[in-house]
């Protein structure tokens, strides 16, 4: 390619690639949509309401500090789905979690009312509707501009605008998190690692310009905590919005080498540690990083059977044992709602490796989490399920999973993170800053 030629390419990606929408259209967020682009109003059927707003305030119960009481503790399950009834809801359930309730006649869903019980801040609500007549795509899909907070596209017109939207989704200012993760190998044995966690979130922070955010979307640290062969072990990324334009950056303190040093690569089909071949790093949250390997494909809308107000596996003092069972999580434990997604295909381009040839991604329409994502094999055979399991922390208010899996239907193992039942519930008022996220503090707090 000459010169020339890659100077017009390059020009060319940076243009915007997708138009704003009306003035007509963006005035329905917040009258028969949602203020972030959901179906305000309830199915035809009556098994999905309408819209209320959501859990914007705690109960009266909830202290600061606490394990977050369940607001619908007194729901009785609907009906249970499993191997045995698994034809009368298959179209409702995902191609993964099929997959699972067939493989594992002990294994089913506990279904309950549907409570659409997302909220965010109002600022978010208000920045959603500021994007909706701004936002536009940048460098070929890969990045966003003119946004600083909000949705960036509750309007969307096609699969990238969609999964944009998870990865910009709002998760408070700042966490400060004490959570364990494992690898549930196919005989039920694991090992939990322990991890301090905190994350500082420059988009969407209250009062940041789309100038201000130099290209960076949040920053993130871990430091393992146990086994004690692992402790002291910690990582620092600084996690950049158009990752083609600059990749993620990140660094690692080895605890064994007593020195800091700079990843290559944490993206895409990197292996994340300790996590037995698992996870790889883009999995992080259902899907993170930048969308440029995937061809990406807005399916539209269905109504599933999916993970949703997880509170019973959330609440505080349950045994880590009794949460992870062999080939799958405790289903007595867990929530099903049927709620509307948004359905989104990604096909991997050619020329790129991935263990995941084709994911299906199912986002909720109310706060555009990930709920759950089919994986598929390079053969094109369904090899994996990630799931994420979420409530309502009503007292920010930000809807987010507390536990996410990945299982691996063909090894009939699984990798599960988030679990903080025993550990100190989540801060979202830390004191944190961007310094706190460079390799001169992660060389610190090794030492």
């Amino acid at each position: 390619m000459s010169r020339k030629l890659s100077i017009l390419l390059l020009a060319a990606l940076a243009l915007p690639v997708q138009a704003k929408v009306d003035e007509t259209q963006a005035a329905r967020l917040g009258q028969d949509l949602t203020p972030l682009g959901g179906e305000r109003a309830g199915n035809a059927a009556g098994t999905i309401p309408s819209w209320q707003g959501g859990l914007a305030q705690p109960s009266a119960s909830y202290r600061p500090g606490m394990h977050h009481p369940d607001p619908y503790a007194g729901d009785a399950p609907l009906y249970r789905v499993d191997s045995r009834n698994l034809e009368q809801y298959r179209a409702q359930l995902p191609a993964g979690t099929q997959a699972l309730l067939a493989n594992n006649p002990d294994y089913h869903l506990n279904v309950y009312p549907t409570r659409r019980s997302a909220a965010a801040p109002q600022r978010i609500y208000d920045a959603t509707r500021f994007n909706a007549l701004r936002a536009e795509l940048i460098s070929g899909g890969n990045g966003v501009a003119g946004v600083a907070a909000g949705i960036p596209f509750p309007l969307p017109e096609d699969g990238l605008q969609a999964i944009w939207n998870h990865i910009m989704r709002y998760r408070g200012d700042q966490i400060s998190m004490h959570t364990n993760q494992a690898a549930v190998l196919a005989n039920g044995a694991y090992n939990l690692i322990k991890l301090e966690r905190d994350v500082y979130f420059l988009y969407g922070r209250d009062g940041v310009s789309p100038q201000d955010l130099d290209n960076t979307l949040f920053y993130y640290r871990y430091k393992v905590v146990a086994p004690s062969k692992l402790a002291g072990s910690a990582l620092v990324v600084q996690e950049t919005l158009d990752q083609v334009l600059a990749i993620r950056k990140a660094w690692r303190f080895n605890r064994g080498e007593r020195r800091v040093r700079r990843l290559p690569m944490l993206a895409y089909d990197s292996l994340q540690p300790d996590t037995n071949g698992l996870a790889t790093a883009d999995v992080v949250d259902a899907y993170n990083g930048a969308p440029d390997r995937y061809q990406w494909q807005l399916l539209g809308k269905r109504e599933m059977l999916v993970p949703y107000n997880s509170y019973a596996v959330h609440q505080q003092g349950i045994p880590y044992e009794r949460i992870l069972q062999r080939k799958t999580l405790n289903p007595e434990l867990l929530r099903y709602e049927l709620h509307r997604v948004w359905v989104i295909e990604a096909d991997l381009r050619k020329g790129f490796s991935h263990p995941y040839a084709k994911r299906r991604f199912y986002l909720d329409e109310d706060s555009w989490q990930i709920l759950a994502v089919d994986l598929y094999d390079k053969s094109g055979e369904l090899s994996g399920l990630q799931e994420s399991h979420p409530i309502s922390y009503y007292e920010v208010p930000m809807f987010g999973s507390t536990l996410e899996t990945l299982y691996d239907l063909k090894g009939e193992r699984y990798f599960v993170d988030g679990l903080d039942n025993n550990e100190p519930m989540y801060d979202f008022n830390a004191e944190l800053s961007p310094r706190d996220f460079t390799p001169g503090a992660l060389r610190r707090g090794g030492n």
